[in-house]
Formats: structure tokens, C-alpha cells, sequence
């Protein structure tokens, strides 16, 4: 095989492997992408079995012909180079990857060695970018990475009617995003999309434009991105009934400015307790009273004003899953939905545009 190629060109898609590729694999292959060069482009695939990438870029071939790479050292090789064009030649068992005066000769692993990918052939559903985008933002941090229940290991993802919906949950939180599509789908689907096929997913969705190409398998499910072509298995298991997790009797509603409420948490926690991470929220009329304590460190507190005509109430959260909430919302103000101190609170953005987020999280212990 030989073929030229624009460093940004191959920069570019290289960029997005590295993601998928793991250094430390028992199988050695895995850590290498697959090129195919044919006509006038080259083809890229890597995988870890569990998540896969396609892509290609234009090239010119002189000679066509497949080979496999590290793909980590080619893409440090490929940076590190002037902008200029790339020389990739094959010689026996070497690689000759070269620009300008540079030369090196990588190592190849046999072609046969590379999985077979599987191949989307069934019906495809078109998913809004952006709406896209803003559901993984918003439900991504809720899941869970180290539970043995591995449907929680992912985000339900589920297309019906005019209507998509993700959510994800470790137990203790729950994030839940709507969002409404043009055009209506024949047929419900729903499955459990993979914590890292998320962030693959994610950083796909922040170059180019355009909609995203959506196909559910019997084991796989497909995402074309802007002709990139990401590949990941479906979690297996039954996803927990979220519906049943939303709470319904909130009757106590308190609207906090969302950078005031933000600041005051964050400042509060520094000396919040290293394990529980509890700040306590004690609502009164007219104010809540955020405050944190820690044996070693001492304690904090910080008073919001809020319109609260209510009666009086403490009810404590975990720091950090509060915090997590206030970091993707962009409204100026969200509201604290509230029963008592031992039942789910729900917080939600309020005048939120072109979506309906819904988090419940549950309360700790006073």
C-alpha cells in the first residue's frame, strides 16, 4: 500500500480514535487502527470490541492495500509533523510513515488479526444534533461507573412517536431529558447507550454539522455522524421504570437564581465533611440557609434570598450532585421542587428552550 495524504486531513480523524483504542489490551491488535486505502481516500477503524469508529479521508493512492497501525504513536507521529503532505508506504512487515525530511518505519500486525465490524442494514430514524447534544450534556455525569448492574452503566435512550427521551441514574439521582423531533417514529425504539459510547458520541457531535443517522440492531446500534460511522454494542439488562422514580406530590417550590445558588454551594463546600459531601439546605420565609460541616475543618454557611411563603424545612444533598445539576443548566433560574427532608426533591430549569429536564435526587440524612 501506498498513499498521500494532508497531515489536518489525517490529524483530524485521528483525533477521534484515540478515545476508542486502549493502551493496556490483552489483545494487541485492539490498540492499532485499520487503514484501507482504495480509489481516491483511506479508510480508518479501530475498536475495543464494545465500541467502534469508522471514517475515511481524501487521499491519494497510489497503490491500494490495508494495514494496521498503533494508533496511538501514529497519531503523535502525525501531529508532531509540519503541515505538509504524508507519505504512508508499506515495506514487508514495516511501515514507512515520512514528510518532508522525516522518516520512520512503524511496526504492522496482520489484517487478519483486526475484528469484523458489523455493518448497519436495518431502519434508520434521523435525531436532531443539537438535541443530540443536549440530551448526553444533560444526563451523561448521572451515571453510574462502577455499579456490577451494568444497565446502569449507560443512558436509556428511547424514540417514540414525536418525542425522544434519555435518562440515566446511579440510584441515588436521576436525569431526564425531553425533547420533541419533526418527525414522528413508526416504531418505539429503546436502548441502553454505554457510558463511553457517550463520550465518543459527544466529542463526534461538536465538529461539522448536520443530523445524526440513528439504526438499532438486534446487539449493535449505529450513529452516523457526519459520515463518521460510530459503532457501539447495546447494554444488556432491563432499565429501571423511571417514570415511577418522578415524584408527584412536590407541593413546596422554592426559584433560586441559578449563579447565586451556584456560588453559594460551591463556596459552602469547601469545608463540607471529605466523604459524605453534605450541604444542608434550611428553608424558611423568604430565605434558605445553605450551610456544611466537617469534624476536621470546621463549618460554613451562606444565606440565599428566595420568594418562600412556605413552611420552615431542612432537607440535605450530596455537594456534588447539585453542583452537577447547576453545572449544565444555562437558564437564569431553577426551581427546587420539594415534599419533606426524607422524600426525592426534583430540581428543574425553568424557561429552559426546546427542552424538559427533569432531576430528582434523592436526600441524605441530617
Amino acid at each position: 500500500m501506498e498513499l498521500v495524504v494532508r497531515k489536518n486531513d489525517l490529524l483530524r480523524e485521528l483525533q477521534f480514535f484515540q478515545g476508542i483504542v486502549e493502551r493496556k489490551n490483552t489483545i494487541p491488535i485492539l490498540a492499532n487502527v485499520l487503514i484501507e486505502a482504495d480509489g481516491n481516500s483511506v479508510r480508518l477503524l479501530a475498536t475495543d470490541l464494545e465500541v467502534s469508529l469508522r471514517s475515511t479521508c481524501e487521499a491519494s493512492v497510489a497503490k491500494k492495500g490495508v494495514l494496521t497501525l498503533p494508533a496511538k504513536k501514529l497519531f503523535e507521529i502525525v501531529k508532531a509533523l509540519p503541515d505538509s503532505e504524508i507519505t504512508i508506504q508499506q515495506d514487508g512487515t514495516n511501515v514507512k510513515v515520512s514528510a518532508e525530511r522525516f522518516e520512520s518505519r512503524m511496526a504492522t500486525l496482520p489484517r487478519e488479526d483486526f475484528p469484523t465490524l458489523p455493518e448497519p442494514k436495518g431502519e434508520t430514524v434521523t435525531i436532531p444534533r443539537a438535541a443530540l447534544r443536549e440530551m448526553i450534556d444533560k444526563t451523561q455525569f448521572a451515571i453510574t461507573g462502577e455499579d456490577t448492574r451494568y444497565y446502569l452503566n449507560g443512558a436509556l435512550l428511547v424514540i417514540k412517536d414525536k418525542q425522544m427521551t434519555m435518562v440515566a441514574t446511579d440510584g441515588h439521582r436521576l436525569a431526564l431529558v425531553n425533547v420533541t423531533r419533526a418527525e414522528a417514529a413508526p416504531v418505539e425504539k429503546r436502548a441502553i447507550i454505554p457510558k463511553k459510547t457517550l463520550t465518543e458520541l459527544s466529542r463526534l457531535l461538536a465538529d461539522g454539522e448536520g443530523d445524526v443517522t440513528y439504526e438499532l440492531g438486534e446487539n449493535h446500534q449505529f450513529f452516523d455522524v457526519g459520515g463518521r460511522l460510530l459503532i457501539s454494542r447495546i447494554n444488556e439488562g432491563q432499565f429501571p421504570a423511571y417514570e415511577r422514580v418522578i415524584p408527584k406530590g412536590n407541593d413546596k417550590k422554592i426559584e433560586f437564581e441559578r449563579d447565586r445558588l451556584t456560588s453559594a454551594v460551591k463556596r459552602v463546600a469547601i469545608l463540607a465533611n471529605d466523604r459524605s459531601r453534605a450541604v444542608k439546605f434550611e428553608i424558611g420565609s423568604g430565605k434558605v440557609d445553605i450551610s456544611s460541616s466537617s469534624p476536621e475543618f470546621g463549618d460554613a454557611h451562606e444565606q440565599v434570598a428566595v420568594e418562600y411563603p412556605g413552611p420552615a424545612l431542612q432537607i440535605c444533598f450530596n455537594e456534588r450532585y447539585v453542583s452537577d445539576f447547576l453545572g449544565v443548566v444555562k437558564t437564569d433560574n431553577v426551581e427546587l421542587e420539594l415534599k419533606d427532608e426524607v422524600s426525592q426533591a426534583v430540581m428543574r430549569p425553568i424557561n429552559a428552550d426546546g427542552y424538559d429536564y427533569t432531576y430528582v435526587i434523592m436526600p441524605m440524612r441530617l
